[in-house]
């Protein structure tokens, strides 16, 4: 049974999560060969597509709710909670 992992992350208050900042997590998610989730707004993204981590509308303040599964998911949680309270416009 594979590893799994979630942690939470918000968005500095700054930041949305739009073009860059989204491109900037997705090309990080995608380092990490677990399946990747990210949830916010009541909706979840695969966290390794662009389009679906634009289409949570998620701005600054925003709770990102991070969970994966596989051999590196705890890793992968860990890098991306950290990644998203870095991001900056």
């Amino acid at each position: 049974m594979p590893a799994s992992s979630e942690r939470t992350a918000v968005l500095p208050g700054e930041v949305a999560l739009h073009a860059r900042p989204a491109g900037a997590f997705v090309k990080d998610a995608a380092r990490f060969q677990s399946s990747i989730a990210v949830a916010a707004n009541g909706k979840r993204a695969n966290a390794k597509s662009i389009l679906e981590v634009l289409g949570l509308g998620a701005t600054g303040g925003t709770e990102l709710t991070l969970s994966a599964s596989g051999d590196d998911a705890a890793e992968a949680v860990d890098h991306l909670a950290t990644l998203v309270t870095e991001l900056a416009e």
